[in-house]
């Protein structure tokens, strides 16, 4: 039998189901994305530029460079990435109240934490990734020189593990093939046991973070998922208007400068205003608002003086308005 090709009508629905789905699992996507580069980043260290140098007083920093060197790098960019920290940290030192606003100690300690969460999120990843695969640990371990670990290490074994455990790594041991693929399986396991370990505590803290979230919060489920996508499209929608307005500003700007003549009016939020909205937003009972934005266009005594045009004080080096 011959189908009915679908109509435009239904092809339209269909392709904004799977839309929806996509802009509704982003953050899920987006945290795969983050693994598969994760993975690709560790193989590529692993092939490409890690040699481990198969000597005792270089083999620990070496290996400990690689295994925590891009967590570390991983964990700035993700506070730099972070609209959080920022909104936080701006203009705190000229006004440290902003970072506790309303002397909510509690509420700033939770946004800390939400911001050093995020920015774990990655350096997590790749120690899992890194200990899983054992490259790094095992030539880290091999470098140790502790009375307490080498013991562990090399019981039961011939004296001359203590020497040759450096080479391991390297297969370039003068210990027996059985001996050397030994400590080798041994590293290993070791190595992905705490990468394991690791996963499983992320895992427990995670889910138990998001149940005590969830146990606390003030509004219901579907009112906290309206929340939640609210302050997507007001995110979304704050691009586009501060790119649209921001363009608008430029050519007024620029057509009074090449035109000589006196710009027209162009009314735009005030120093006040922008502090309101930039600050982060704490959720109250006795108000129904979404945001510091909502918040704040819905207040009776806005200050609705325009912007004042600021002029350098040439003598102080100073903004006069």
């Amino acid at each position: 039998m011959w189908k009915v090709p679908k109509s435009s009508g239904e092809t339209m629905d269909s392709f904004k189901t799977v839309l929806r789905f996509l802009t509704d699992q982003k953050a899920t996507i987006g945290y795969g994305f983050m693994a598969i580069l994760t993975i690709g980043g560790e193989r590529i260290f692993s092939m490409v530029s890690f040699n481990c140098p198969c000597n005792h007083g270089q083999n620990f920093a070496y290996g400990m460079t690689f295994l925590l060197g891009p967590a570390i790098v991983l964990f700035t960019v993700g506070l730099f990435v972070s609209s959080r920290l920022w909104r936080l940290y701006t203009g705190c030192c000229l006004n440290p109240m902003k970072l506790c606003p309303r002397a909510n100690c509690t509420g700033c300690c939770i946004a800390l934490l939400r911001v050093l969460g995020g920015a774990c999120v990655a350096p997590i990843m790749w120690l899992c990734v890194a200990l899983l695969n054992g490259t790094f640990y095992e030539c880290a371990v091999s470098g140790l020189d502790d009375n307490l670990v080498v013991p562990l290490l090399c019981k039961n074994k011939t004296k001359l593990c203590r020497d040759e455990l450096a080479r391991v790594p390297c297969g370039r041991s003068r210990l027996p093939t059985d001996e050397n693929m030994e400590l080798l399986l041994m590293f290993r396991a070791q190595s992905q046991i705490l990468g394991w370990t690791i996963i499983i505590i992320s895992a427990v803290v995670g889910l138990i973070g998001t149940c005590y979230k969830n146990c606390r919060s003030q509004v219901s489920y579907l009112q906290l998922t309206f929340w939640k996508r609210y302050m997507e499209k007001e995110r979304e929608k704050f691009d586009t208007y501060a790119s649209e307005y921001a363009t608008k500003l430029a050519d007024r700007n620029l057509k009074s400068f090449f035109e000589n003549n006196t710009p027209e009016a162009f009314p735009f939020p005030n120093h006040r205003a922008w502090e309101e909205v930039s600050a982060l937003y704490t959720f109250t009972r006795s108000e129904q608002y979404y945001s510091t934005l909502q918040r704040y266009v819905e207040r009776n005594d806005r200050d609705y003086t325009p912007e004042k045009t600021p002029v350098l004080d040439v003598e102080h080096g100073l903004e006069m308005t």
